[in-house]
């Protein structure tokens, strides 16, 4: 019988083994440059030609090798990092795996020249497709410099899928930019054609080494990260959501010191700007995660990108409360110390508009009815506040509660921020113009009621459920057969949300109670619109993203809308409650609640300055 298996030859393993490894000259410096920083490197220059098609050389001040050692890298599988399979599990090195430099070599024309900084002379090895072809002695300073020239030269097929010059070289600087953050104490230059693209000094801190590559009005905007414990720790700066991109490249996420792209972790990251950007927009952030290295595996992908976590839920939920926590801390302090943000829910949106008179009491449901995907520790947190503002409330005498209205004993200066502007009026119905200072402050009052009631719902949800308030005469809503089936299936979730339904023949439904905070609003257009979320969402039962996409939804019916003229008192009870809410300069679909104009602007725009 003919033999149909066969071991193929070791220069076409090389080649598939390169073909994982080496995508584009952008691969060759990360692998070339990680072995420089393993090395030990303080100086590490890359210069590159015609994006790195026709050169690259990578050279560092590193540890260097010797004759054996040399010889010996361009094995399959060789490599200094690990010896043993225990070593797999506490990797403290970048390269490890010991197929990158036989891989390059196997699809390019290579030259290395290391010296030990023991010894007293040096060695160079030549490589043309993975052969050598020449080695010498000679004297060099210590370290180690790789010349890859002509890559894919052997290979037609793979090179004519490489881009234009520019773009291969914007993948090579990207490269170097995620090596060189974590690694701010060395020193990196940058060179294309002959020209100095980056020339990166050693710094003493983070933050300076991300000025230099960031620049310094990113920096300004930035802010400090450090939370968790040594076997779990972020720590990092993430931007004012003010500052955003439309795509995910300026997330810059490390592990352990290693660049990965990983999806969890970079949806636990999105998911502490929840509410705070706008959909498409991404934060700018440089995050660094570090772990016990037996907690994670970082040898699940050939470019080692993505990784794999032992407990998944746990980082997730760790990375995203400490970045809401810390956008929450760097907001302004909303209220005087005395009186803790929760006491909010006490307090009439607006007198005369949505107030809860005459209201039934709100039903309180069991705790352990709420999904367990919404009771995370940030839940329990905020549930925590609650009950401690509710006993605050039972102490206070009844002319102390809480209103929109200025506290005749409160000082001026225990008022938060937005109660101390100085209202100028409305501008075409939309928005609250003020004063602060020499600054000119634009409101957009639909914007920051839509805060108001959603952090109001949020809260009064996480206490056992949402105010209602009895119709006096039911409203029959007639739904289609999709309406019908996504109604059955969150009718529990609904009562949650402060609505009374009951089936009413076919696919016609009544509804017998609303919550308190809707006033008047086209009820059946607003539970369609909830409807939809629930099915957009993809999720059976109230998750927490479907229960924040619907009480989005709910907040934004009921709230004041622009063009909607608002009294002296109204624009005050406004600014009032803006301050008793967590993230109060966004709403929560992350459009902006304010703008500021500089007495500056103003005047050169009037040709004063």
């Amino acid at each position: 019988m003919q033999q149909k298996i066969a071991i193929l030859p070791e220069k076409l393993c090389n080649q598939i083994a390169a073909g994982e490894v080496v995508e584009r000259p952008s691969s060759v410096v990360k692998e070339l440059v990680e072995n420089a920083l393993d090395a030990g490197a303080k100086q590490i220059t890359v210069e590159v030609e015609r994006g790195g098609k026709k050169l690259i050389r990578v050279s560092d001040d590193g540890c260097g090798m010797g004759s054996d050692d040399i010889f010996l890298c361009f094995e399959r599988h060789a490599t200094s990092k690990i010896r043993s399979e225990n070593d797999l599990f506490h990797l403290q090195f970048l390269g490890f795996r010991g197929e990158a430099l036989p891989s390059i070599s196997a699809v390019s024309r290579l030259t290395v020249s290391s010296r030990q900084t023991e010894d007293s002379i040096g060695n160079r090895l030549q490589l043309v497709g993975g052969v050598v072809r020449h080695h010498e002695q000679l004297a060099i300073a210590g370290g180690t410099c790789f010349e890859v020239k002509d890559l894919f030269f052997n290979l037609p097929a793979r090179r004519k899928f490489l881009r234009r010059d520019e773009t291969e070289f914007g993948h090579i600087a990207e490269i170097v930019t995620r090596l060189s953050l974590p690694h701010y104490y060395v020193q990196f230059k940058l060179i294309h054609n002959g020209r100095v693209i980056l020339d990166l000094y050693r710094q003493k801190n983070q933050r300076d080494r991300i000025a230099d590559l960031l620049g310094r009005p990113v920096v300004q905007q930035l802010i400090e990260v450090d939370g968790g414990e040594k076997s779990l720790k972020l720590t990092g700066y993430v931007a004012h959501p003010s500052l955003n991109r439309s795509t995910t490249q300026a997330i810059y996420s490390f592990i352990n010191g290693r660049f990965v792209k990983d999806r969890v972790l970079q949806h636990a990251i999105l998911d502490g700007y929840r509410q705070l950007l706008m959909k498409g927009r991404y934060p700018v952030c440089v995050l660094f995660l570090t772990l016990d290295s037996e907690k994670v595996d970082v040898n699940v992908h050939p470019t080692k990108h993505e990784v794999r976590f032992h407990d998944q839920r746990m980082v997730h939920d760790f990375v995203s409360q400490t970045i809401r926590q810390t956008l929450r801390c760097a907001e302004p302090a909303p209220v005087a110390a005395e009186i803790p943000s929760s006491l909010a829910l006490a307090v009439p949106l607006l007198k005369g508009k949505t107030a809860f008179a005459g209201q039934s009491a709100m039903e309180r449901l069991p705790a352990d009815r709420c999904s367990s995907g919404f009771r995370s520790a940030l839940v329990q947190e905020s549930e925590s506040a609650y009950l401690q503002h509710e006993r605050l409330l039972s102490r206070l005498e009844p002319d102390q509660t809480p209103s929109g209205e200025d506290t005749p004993g409160l000082p001026v200066e225990t008022r938060g921020y937005f109660a101390s502007l100085t209202i100028i009026g409305q501008f075409h119905r939309s928005y609250i113009l003020c004063e602060d200072g020499e600054d000119l402050v634009l409101i957009d009052q639909h914007a920051a009621h839509e805060r108001i009631g959603f952090e109001r719902l949020k809260k009064q949800y996480i206490a056992g459920g949402i105010e209602r308030q009895e119709l006096l005469f039911p409203e029959i809503l007639d739904l289609n057969l999709r309406e019908d089936a996504e109604l059955q299936e969150n009718l529990e979730g609904l009562k949650q949300l402060g609505f009374d339904l009951e089936p009413f023949g076919g696919t016609s439904w009544a509804l017998k109670a609303v919550p308190a905070i809707l006033g008047e609003v086209d009820v059946k257009t607003m539970v369609c619109d909830m409807l939809s979320e629930f099915a957009s969402v993809g999720v059976s039962g109230l998750s927490q993203l479907a229960l924040d996409h619907v009480l989005i939804q709910m907040a934004c019916h009921g709230m004041i809308r622009a063009n909607q003229r608002l009294v002296a008192d109204e624009m005050t009870a406004l600014l009032d409650q803006l301050d008793n809410v967590d993230f109060n300069r966004h709403c929560p679909h992350g459009r902006p609640v304010m703008q500021r104009i500089t007495l500056r602007d103003l005047e050169k725009m009037f040709r004063r300055a």
